[in-house]
């Protein structure tokens, strides 16, 4: 990569910082409570102070760590697979991080957040593992069938999930971690989603070896690297990240498929030039989901999953259109 090229990168990406963060100002003036800019020049009161701190502050941040983390996710899983078509939501670490949260509200469910999240956290792990396992033992020809497998053991995964909670009258519960929404985020209720963020941050640090990982086992073994432990450390970065997210505000679909592929356009499948793209990009599109879910209905909202869901599909879509989602 030439100077100049890399001085137009960064160029790049400090124009989408700034637009994230214009994104964020925007986020904090919209609610059911009307905040404007004008209120806060003039000086601030109580009930404004305390709306920002306890709730729209909060709420920003817990948006950006979770749109950072879920496409930072989907960028490892499409990389240490080489298919494009992966993701949490495509090959059942969601599922089995909702599972893992159903299992302990039933076997312990005086147990805080945080263990809750870790035993999500090795249920993601497993089932991502599953995945991988599946893959291997029955070679796909076509890169199609890769997150169609992933989608039957999701399926399988929710259904066993769903029966468990009809089971123990955990519905309710099953369907709040299966929809993203952050409508409930406040001071407090968010914090465990900086768990998710330094899963990024170490995703950032081991980028080049997940990129060598990417060119396949025998390749990553010939440079010297263990191919093995790179993996693991790339599953547990995305579990770590999928349960975070799933265990504080729901399901986010999409973020970690439509993303990383829009990077790849881009500027390639360099890792370590792609996660801050990639997490910065994540970030603004579930902050822009949410800005829409919130503006459409006021004072009510909708919540940002299905947003998501809807703006996630037209977008890949449109590139499958356009023949961009390749495959290693």
């Amino acid at each position: 990569m030439t100077l100049s090229a890399r001085k137009t990168s960064m160029k790049g990406l400090v124009i989408a910082l700034i637009v994230v963060g214009l994104l964020s100002l925007i986020s904090l003036f919209i609610g059911a409570t009307t905040i404007s800019p004008a209120s806060l020049l003039a000086g601030y009161t109580t009930s404004t102070t305390n709306i920002l701190l306890a709730s729209r502050i909060p709420r920003t941040v817990a948006l950006l760590l979770a749109g950072s983390s879920m496409a930072v996710a989907g960028l490892i899983m499409q990389m240490l697979s080489r298919n494009r078509f992966v993701e949490p939501g495509t090959a059942g670490t969601i599922e089995s991080a909702t599972l893992g949260l159903l299992l302990a509200a039933l076997l312990a469910p005086g147990l805080p957040v945080p263990a809750r999240m870790l035993v999500a956290c090795f249920t993601a792990l497993l089932g991502t593992l599953l995945f991988l396992v599946i893959l291997r033992l029955s070679p796909m020809r076509s890169p199609l069938m890769v997150p169609l497998v992933g989608l039957m053991l999701g399926g399988i995964i929710n259904a066993a999930a769903t029966f468990l909670a009809y089971r123990f009258d955990l519905i309710q519960s099953l369907v709040t971690w299966s929809t993203g929404d952050f409508s409930s985020v406040l001071r407090g209720r968010y914090e465990l989603l900086w768990t998710s963020f330094v899963a990024a941050v170490v995703a950032y640090v081991a980028a080049d070896r997940f990129t060598v990982a990417g060119l396949g086992q025998d390749f990553t073994n010939n440079l010297g690297l263990n191919y093995r432990v790179t993996l693991m450390t790339g599953l547990v970065i995305v579990s770590i990240a999928t349960a975070a997210v799933v265990a504080t505000v729901g399901a986010i679909p999409f973020v970690g498929l439509v993303v990383p592929n829009i990077i790849s356009m881009v500027i390639g499948d360099n890792l370590r030039r792609a996660v801050p793209w990639t997490a910065t990009l994540g970030a603004g599109f579930v902050l822009s989901c949410d800005i829409i879910g919130r503006s459409v209905t006021q004072p009510f909202e909708i919540p940002v999953g299905p947003i998501i869901g809807i703006a996630g599909s037209v977008i890949f879509l449109f590139i499958l259109k356009r023949g961009v989602a390749r495959f290693g």
